[in-house]
């Protein structure tokens, strides 16, 4: 299996595209792949693709864990943005975000999260048959990047080691190891770090992500807003003993700090791995527990169904499921939602300025039983809906904004229900002497 090798990289995002073309050692950079149009790259991208620097797109949309198989339309999306990259690998998650549908007979929902897949041999199958529809369709190799999680599925059938090693074997894919996600589990689930590299098959490893983190109430949460921590290093020099990794990238995703930080970060970074050996010792490889070689009869209708409970638990408030630890669900739903109200704010920023303080409350209130099945965007407009029919604001030069906040991007036909929302929102502000138009 050969690995291009990518050097010490950082995550690109366009809030630090600046200093990204400042730092020194920068070999190459990740892009979010569903952040970049399909057909031209922003000027900074565009920039260091001039100087020579690799882009690797990330996609976080695909669930390829989940029961469904890949959407022709993203996988489409995900293979032009390596071409128009030139990138040599491209890399995703194994993960579901979204549950329900066809397969379930219900309405789709999306977590707008990376959520964990149950480590069973009937998961592992789906995730397989996907991972292989996935490569047939992309131009450049696959890597699939392990998470960090709140929760862990009850029955679990194999560890994380063992999960991905099966994958690796069945598949051919690259694996993209992050060792804050592996600290996250530790610290989280319990699950040993040593254990989860001795049982990879680390040849298969395409690069590694670093990332910082923080502990509260004795939970911790992968932010990528904060520095990467000792403990995560740890982890780094762990790795770094049982291979030297083509690649290793820095991530951060918030709460930017000033280049001089990111620069010392990569240091340390670079510093981990300089100390680890000269030829690193093969990890004992442990054996792998026998299970069934393709997927089961109804295997994928198990999964739908039980990754379907889960996510309504989630996001739609319906009752934990059976064996699952109810206060961590209570953790991972208010985590989704404080995260589903941090990316609409972040996206449609005027929204924010119209409703004020009183945002973050209104938006938590309203997600609490309405899951999002549309996207972001979707998501903000929904919101907005929701208000206007429960006549919110109460400001009346609050609702009047909203009102034509929610008409300029409601579309120049909207739909019955849109068009019923819209008359009824300037009932209620003529009613009070405002005029709209």
């Amino acid at each position: 299996m050969e690995l291009t090798r990518l050097g010490t990289g950082i995550g690109w995002r366009p809030e630090i595209a600046d200093a990204v073309e400042t730092l020194d050692g920068v070999d190459w950079v990740e892009a979010v792949a569903e952040n970049i149009c399909e057909d031209h790259l922003p000027e900074p991208l565009a920039r260091l693709r001039a100087r020579g620097v690799t882009v690797v797109p990330h996609g976080v949309s695909l669930g390829l864990g989940g029961a469904d198989r890949p959407d022709p339309v993203r996988l489409a999306g995900l293979a032009a943005r390596a071409e128009l990259l030139g990138a040599p690998l491209v890399s995703e998650h194994v993960a579901f975000v979204r549950a329900g549908g066809p397969l379930t007979g219900s309405a789709g929902l999306e977590a707008g999260h990376l959520l964990p897949v149950p480590r069973t041999w009937d998961a592992l199958a789906v995730l397989c048959e996907n991972v292989r529809i996935a490569q047939d369709s992309l131009p450049v190799p696959l890597a699939l990047e392990n998470i960090a999680a709140l929760i862990a599925w009850p029955g679990e059938e194999l560890t994380e080691g063992q999960f991905l090693a099966e994958l690796v074997e069945r598949t051919g894919v690259r694996l993209l190891i992050d060792v804050a996600n592996l600290h996250t589990n530790h610290v989280n689930l319990g699950e040993d770090p040593a254990r989860a590299l001795d049982e990879l098959p680390v040849e298969a490893v395409a690069y590694v992500h670093v990332a910082g983190g923080t502990q509260v109430d004795g939970v911790w949460h992968d932010t990528h807003a904060h520095p990467v921590t000792a403990p995560v290093l740890k982890v780094l020099a762990e790795l770094r003993k049982r291979v030297d990794p083509p690649g290793v990238l820095l991530e951060r995703d918030d709460d930017f700090p000033p280049a001089a930080e990111l620069a010392g970060e990569l240091d340390a970074i670079r510093a981990t791995l300089a100390a680890g050996p000269a030829v690193p010792r093969p990890a004992p490889r442990a054996a792998r527990p026998a299970g069934p070689a393709t997927l089961a009869p109804g295997g994928r209708d198990r999964v739908a169904g039980a990754q379907e409970t889960l996510l309504r638990s989630l996001v739609a408030g319906a009752p934990a499921p059976e064996e699952f630890d109810a206060d961590r669900l209570g953790v991972q739903s208010r985590a989704l939602a404080a995260k589903r109200a941090g990316v609409v704010a972040k996206l449609v920023p005027d929204l924010v300025v119209i409703l004020g303080d009183g945002f973050r409350a209104a938006f938590l209130a309203y997600a609490a039983a309405r899951p999002m099945s549309g996207g972001y965007r979707r998501d903000a407009l929904a919101f907005a809906e929701h208000l206007l029919v429960a006549g919110e604001p109460a400001d009346d030069a609050a609702r009047r904004r909203l009102t034509h906040w929610w008409e300029d991007r409601a579309g120049a036909r909207p739909t019955p229900r849109a068009a019923k929302l819209l008359r009824a929102a300037r009932s209620l502000v003529s009613a009070r002497g405002e005029v709209t138009s």
